[in-house]
């Protein structure tokens, strides 16, 4: 069965940054809606088109089409005293957007006796990457699928 429009993927990847090293991979198979419902970048997903299980696909992106560019306005500090004990490196707290309304996620990169330094770029932003991906797995939609724009069962969504 070849990879179109509505169709479930499940896949293995490992995620190369433009020096060649290893930035992230999956542990276990994911699973993903093909077709649009933004569960993976669109030209990722494009590549994939017509594939099938067993095939491979290596795609070069840059951060515009992967993770975004790096946007200096969302690196804030903010007092120690906003956040509880035992703040650290790498935590990582929700924020609401004031302007947009959407939730945002902010990792402590650092921290003094006082401040503490948040990122809202996802780690990855503003990098050039290369994903190597492995199709193991497609299957048709169901109707539920289908209409919540995500996979659900093993590997995707749960309720």
């Amino acid at each position: 069965m070849q990879i179109s429009q509505d169709m479930v993927v499940t896949l293995q990847y490992r995620l190369f940054d433009a020096d060649g090293q290893l930035l992230d991979q999956t542990r276990e198979p994911l699973a993903y809606l093909h077709g649009g419902y933004g569960n993976v970048p669109p030209k990722l997903e494009s590549a994939m088109l017509g594939k099938q299980v067993g095939d491979k696909v290596e795609v070069t992106l840059l951060p515009a089409d992967s993770f975004g560019e790096y946007d200096e306005s969302l690196v804030r500090e903010e007092p120690k005293t906003l956040f509880p004990a035992e703040v650290a490196e790498g935590m990582v707290f929700q924020a609401q957007d004031p302007q947009s309304g959407h939730t945002l996620l902010f990792r402590v990169v650092s921290l003094t006796d006082d401040q503490v330094t948040l990122d809202g770029n996802h780690p990855f932003a503003g990098m050039t990457v290369r994903f190597e991906v492995e199709i193991q797995e497609v299957r048709a939609a169901s109707d539920e699928e289908k209409a919540h724009g995500h996979v659900h069962g093993a590997h995707g969504h749960h309720h």
